[in-house]
Formats: structure tokens, sequence, C-alpha cells
């Protein structure tokens, strides 16, 4: 059991309760008590003197790509596609062992930024690589975050008219079979599961139309979800419109994509009639406004996606479009960036707030699991310290929380279990991976060459 006390605790439950002085205790991987005033006393307790700090909710990452962590600083000054031209030969190189290595240090960058959850979409597949999947779930049962691997996939090469050399894309019913068997394997249903599988072809100018079609009937007769790169560029729109004569949203839901199961990663070019079919059927967007501005490619309407019915969440995409891989980051530049486009009503810090706990877990369906803090809930919860230099003399600690610098992180627990305490990541031996890390960059790159 853990108490965390005299902290102030934003709940985000269905009254939105915020307590200035409270209390949230942990027996398990269960909440137990959520409260104001001091806890009650539990015998044998572990209690987290919360004074000074903010306890929130964990935050859910509905995008990333983990193997990129290991390409970082590449193609700094690029499109997406001179950006993806650029690196699909250096990803043609990765293994069991980059993967891993990669996975760890991404996800414990996470872990270190508020990450209580992490989906992640792998698709490339060497054919040399191993076994890619279990070396990123491997990696996140190390670090210990809750953990939902999108396997993914490519079908088209540049030989057929795609993007991704012949390297590195795989056969259709060989995807097929190779993503039922990762559920077959992988997945768990429960509601206090770890690990669920996600089907995730990688994009409309990676993937054949057939491998999208019967990928969405794979996921919907196995019960996961659906998840891929949508709209993210106006080269992207273009393509679409030169092949297929219409939008690449008009494309998905001609294929069976869209739902409440389904999410697409950064939404960026839709028009206002597509955002109105998409909230009509509750598909939700994940929103990644680092490597947006990175790649130069635009910013999604937040806003009026979550107006017509989209869950909208964050996440932090490969760390090659974002070499900082911090969630609490996207919160607070998902605010500015909205804002930016529509003025400062645009996005509010307590929306920001939700896009990165309640909207993160309802795309993931987990939202009767973990992105509040309630009695019966997970225990996936973040103490943030703002009495520091940083953040002292700021009254509204959601407010510090999104808008000041990031603050230390004072303790992440995971399923009731500590994963970061007072600002370091104790499941793994930091300064030991980071030398693993730049080791196998080096290398990658070399063979590369």
């Amino acid at each position: 059991m853990i108490v965390i006390d005299g902290a102030a605790v934003v709940t985000l439950d269905r009254e939105r309760r915020e307590l200035t002085t409270g209390h949230v205790v942990a027996d398990g991987n269960r909440i137990v008590a959520v409260g104001a005033g001091p806890a009650p006393a539990y015998e044998g307790a572990r209690v987290v003197d919360g004074r000074g700090c903010l306890v929130t909710p964990g935050f859910v990452n509905t995008h990333q790509h983990l193997y990129q962590w290991v390409t970082r600083g590449l193609a700094a000054d690029s499109t997406l596609f001179g950006w993806l031209n650029t690196l699909y030969p250096v990803w043609a190189g990765i293994d069991e062992q980059s993967v891993h290595v990669a996975a760890q240090g991404a996800l414990a960058q996470l872990a270190r930024t508020g990450c209580t959850t992490a989906s992640d979409h792998h698709y490339v597949f060497p054919r040399r690589g191993g076994d890619l999947l279990e070396a990123e779930i491997t990696a996140a049962a190390k670090v210990g975050l809750r953990f939902h691997p999108a396997r993914g996939s490519m079908d088209l090469s540049q030989k057929d008219g795609g993007l991704p050399p012949d390297s590195v894309v795989e056969d259709r019913e060989e995807i097929l079979l190779a993503t039922e068997a990762a559920i077959d394997r992988w997945h768990g249903s429960s509601p206090d599961s770890m690990l669920q599988v996600v089907v995730a072809p990688c994009s409309p100018f990676s993937v054949t139309g057939d491998l999208m079609r019967e990928s969405a009937e794979l996921a919907r007769r196995k019960g996961v979800r659906l998840h891929t790169h949508l709209a993210e560029t106006t080269d992207e729109a273009e393509w679409c419109d030169e092949r297929f004569g219409c939008t690449p949203s008009e494309y998905a839901a001609e294929l069976g994509w869209t739902g409440s199961d389904v999410w697409f990663a950064h939404g960026i070019h839709f028009d206002d009639a597509e955002i109105k079919r998409l909230g009509a059927t509750a598909t939700g967007i994940a929103h990644c406004p680092s490597s947006n501005a990175r790649l130069g490619a635009g910013i999604a309407r937040v806003a009026d996606l979550r107006a017509a019915g989209c869950p909208v969440g964050l996440g932090v995409d490969g760390a090659a479009s974002n070499e900082a891989g911090s969630l609490l980051e996207e919160l607070r530049n998902a605010l500015l960036f909205a804002r930016a486009r529509g003025g400062p009503q645009a996005l509010d810090v307590r929306t920001a707030l939700e896009l990165a706990t309640l909207d993160g877990a309802r795309i993931l369906g987990r939202e009767d699991d973990i992105g509040s803090l309630e009695v019966g809930k997970l225990a996936d919860l973040a103490v943030w310290r703002l009495d520091t230099l940083t953040h002292a003399g700021i009254d509204d600690p959601v407010a510090a929380l999104v808008l000041g610098a990031p603050p230390p992180l004072e303790l992440l627990l995971v399923n009731g279990r500590p994963v970061v305490e007072q600002d370091t990541v104790v499941t793994i031996d930091e300064p030991t991976l980071a030398e693993q890390v730049a080791r196998t960059q080096k290398a990658l790159l070399a063979r590369a060459t």
C-alpha cells in the first residue's frame, strides 16, 4: 500500500474534482481512496509526503515509434517525405538488439515525463531483423510501463509506387498471419492488462488497399483496435488524390477505417466536412504537435475535432522527428499551437491535461481502467514537485504543470509499482542504457553507409 498525503490532487473524475490539499491511496494495483484533507492511517503502508506536489493521472502516449530512439538527429531540416527517404536505409538495419535498446531508452524518457501507458507503432520489419515486436515488448516490461504495441506493416514498396524501399516491406499474407499470431500470443483483454496489441498498417502511401481492408477485418474479428497514419502532410493528400481520386480520410473510410475502435496519427489536413464525419463515428486522433512542427507539417485542428466528437490524445511520435520524446512537453505544445492557430480560447490548460489522460485512455479503449484518479481504477499516477524555484508562486498547479518548465517528477506509479522516484527511473540503469543507445546508433549508421 502506498499513501500520497498532503498534495494537491487533480482527479479528472466525472465531477472534475480538484483538491487543494488531499490524498490518494493505492493498494496493490488499484486506487482505494481519493479525498480531501489528511489520509487515514494505514498500518504498514508507505507514506509519501506530497506537500508542495501535484498528483495527476498518469499520461497516455497514443503514438510513437520506439525504434527511432537510436536514429535521432538525422535529416534535421527535411520535409516528411525527404526525411523518410533519408531514414529508411538506416532503419533497414534494425534488429532485435537495436530495437530492444531503443525501446528502453524511449520508454524510460516517457516515464520521466509522466507517461504510464504507451502505444508504439512499429512497422519496419527487415528480413533478418528477428522478432522485433518481442524485443520492444520485453523492453516495456523491463521499464515497467503499460504497453499497447501496434503491429505495423508495409506491403507497398518503391517498385509498386509506394515510398519504402523493397528491403523493409512484407508480403500481405505474411503480414496478416504475423499480426494474428502476435494478438494470440501477447494480447491481454483483462481490465488490468499491462499489454494489449493493436493492428496498425503504416499509412496509405506504404500499404495496399487490400491490406488496409483485411487488417480492419482481422482487428474486428479478434476484438482489438486499429491504428494508422493519416492526413499528416499536403504531400499525402496530393498522393491520394492522384492515385485514388479522393482525400486520405475518404480513402480510409472506404476501406472500413472509421469508428470508435480506430485512431489516426496526426490528422492535420482535414476539412470541415471530414471532421464532421470523423466526429460522427467517434474516430480518434493522436495529436503530435512537436513532431508536426519539427517536420513543418502543420497544426491539427484540435478544438474542432473535439467539438465534432473525436477523442484527441497526445503522442510524441518517433524520436527521429521529436528528439525530446517528452510527453509532458506535448501538453504545452498542444496548447500553444492551438492558440497560435485559433486564439487564446482555443485550448485551456485543463483540456490540455485531459488530452494526455482521459482522451488518451478513451482512444485506447481503457477509459474504465485509467485516465483519472478514482476509487477502483488502476494505480497509474504521477506526483509532480511544484515547490521549487521554477514553479514557486504559481497558484494554479495545473497552469504550473502545463505552462511552466518541466518540473521534477517525485513519483510515478504504474500498476501500483514505482517506476520513477525523485526524477530517476528506478527500473533500469540510466547511465548504462545511455551508453548502449549511443553505441547502437553509431553501429546502425555505419551499417547504412
